[in-house]
Parts: C-alpha cells; structure tokens; sequence
C-alpha cells in the first residue's frame, strides 16, 4: 500500500504540491480563527448537585441521599455517566451529559429530577445545584494561617467566609469560592431539663424563642402631615446577653428567659 502511495506521488508531483499547498492555506486559515483558552474545557457538560445531611456519617450519606440522586439522574434525558462522592454530612453528585447539550437546559432537567429526588431524603437534607463552571475550572487553593498561632481558628474562618471569599467573587469569571476548615462560628444554646421542668417551659417553647431572638420585623409607616417614616421593629440580637434576656414565656405574670432555663 504505502509503495502505491510513494510511486503515485512521484507521478503525480505537481498535483501533490497543488493539494499540499491547499492544505496549507487551509490550515492557516483554521489556525488564524481558532479560539485560545489557557484552561480549555475538555469535559462534557458537567452539572454539580451538592446535598448536606448534617449528623449522617459516610455511610449513611451514600446509602440514604447520595444513591436515590443518582438512581434518580440515571433516568434523565441525555445524561452519559454520574458519579459521586460521599463524606460525613456532605454528598456531592455529577451529572455528564451529551457533547452539545445546551448547559442551561441540562439544569433545567437535572432541576426537574432533584425535585423528585428531595422527597426520598432524610428530613433536613437541603440540596442545590453548583454554579455554571468545569470540572477544569479549578484554579488554586488558598491557604490562611496566623502568625505563630495568636488568631483563633475561628476568627480565621471568618475572615475567609466574609472578606477574602466576598473579594474572590467580586472577580469577573469567578464562579465560586469554598472555604474548609477552621471553626465556623455559632451561638448554642444549651438546655438543662431541671430548669425546664422548673419553669415548666417546653422544648419546643425555647427553640420557638431562640429562633425569634434574631428576627427584625417590619412596623408599618408613619405619617406626619406631608412626612412619611419607615417603622422597623429590631429584634436581631447582637451579643450572648441579648439571646439570654430573650422571654419564653411568663409565669405567674413574670417573664421567663432563655438565661434562666439554659446555657448560651
């Protein structure tokens, strides 16, 4: 075969120089309008599910929410191959779909899908969909440390939740940013049941209290003549002692607070 080509070569030089140079024109052609990308996307399109299940353990994560999303996304129109990875708390599933397939419309489906999905989860599961970006979109990593450990980790972790993160998205073409680690700051309220049973307050009583400790409710306007003032009503507690001197209910004419049944 190869001897074919060679001696059909040698017979017919001027039109192999013409299909040559044809070529060649061709290419340069392909080349000068060819897109450049520093981090081109080699993958499918990619749609990201993320599910946290807070108090499940790996294997609970797997068996209770990671494996109804994917038997869930198997049926979906279009959908290649899903994969998945599961940790205490957290389930992450990716969904490929076919070369071509519009990204916008692989959400809308895989969005019909988790809606079903949702009602097969443990309750408490709260689930969404990862922004619009590859699977080779991963840029770096960033690491945050103290100086010779003076910071608390949790002071650490804020500071990359609420200035360096909003500074990160504040960035064209950023599509998200996942800090790890850390502490992650929280007010807990702990019950004593001596105390509850004490002021005969329920459980359900104190959460409804704690949860009303930290809400700012509107109030309506107020008019005066040609002027018009907003009411606002500002219930959002800003330290430990707010949270403490919340009512729960009253007995006997006085107030019962959170302080006095539990530890904040």
């Amino acid at each position: 075969m190869l001897n074919h080509v060679i001696q059909f070569s040698v017979r017919h030089r001027f039109l192999v120089v013409c299909a040559a140079a044809m070529l060649l024109v061709y290419g340069f052609g392909v080349v000068s309008r060819m897109p450049v990308d520093v981090l081109p996307d080699l993958n499918r399109p990619v749609v990201t599910i993320l599910t946290e299940a807070h108090g499940l353990a790996p294997e609970e994560t797997e068996s209770l929410v990671t494996f109804p999303i994917e038997t869930m996304m198997n049926g979906a129109g279009g959908v290649e191959r899903v994969r998945s990875a599961s940790s205490a708390g957290l389930s992450i599933v990716w969904v490929e779909f076919d070369w071509g397939t519009d990204i916008f419309r692989a959400r809308q489906i895989v969005g019909e899908k988790l809606q079903l999905a949702l009602t097969r989860l443990p309750e408490g599961t709260t689930s969404a969909m990862g922004p619009v970006s590859s699977i080779m979109g991963e840029i770096m990593l960033i690491s945050l440390s103290s100086e010779n450990g003076k910071t608390e980790p949790i002071e650490v972790r804020s500071l990359a939740d609420w200035v360096v993160r909003q500074r990160l998205l504040a960035i064209p073409g950023v599509s998200q940013v996942v800090p790890i680690g850390g502490g992650t700051k929280q007010y807990q309220v702990l019950t004593n049941p001596q105390k509850l049973q004490q002021f005969g307050v329920t459980l359900d009583q104190l959460t409804e209290a704690a949860k009303g400790a930290n809400l700012n409710t509107a109030g309506g306007f107020l008019q005066t003549g040609a002027r018009e003032a907003v009411v606002r009503i500002m219930g959002r507690a800003q330290s430990l002692d707010d949270i403490r001197r919340t009512v729960v209910t009253t007995r006997a004419g006085v107030p019962v607070t959170i302080g006095q049944v539990a530890e904040v």
